[in-house]
């Protein structure tokens, strides 16, 4: 499934980025925006922004914006650290 967001002109003109940037870094946006209220995860997130999970990781530390890291996250890195 693809999902097609229509913009008007005034507003896509009324964004201050080089036209040639603008659907990448407005996937990078909401991929940020997505990830940060927890509603797209790490991998996902990357993937709509365009860029590895590293970059997106990079990305994110560059907006202040908090990885995710639950309970169950510190338990598959605790065993996978034991093995």
């Amino acid at each position: 499934m693809s999902i097609v967001v229509e913009i008007p002109d005034a507003v896509a003109e009324g964004i201050r980025l080089p036209e040639g940037e603008l659907p990448l870094r407005l996937r990078c946006e909401l991929a940020a925006a997505l990830y940060q209220r927890d509603l797209l995860a790490l991998g996902k997130a990357a993937e709509l922004a365009g860029l590895t999970r590293e970059s997106f990781a990079v990305e994110l530390a560059r907006r202040n914006i908090p990885r995710h890291y639950s309970q169950e996250d510190a338990c598959l890195d605790e065993a996978y650290a034991g093995r």
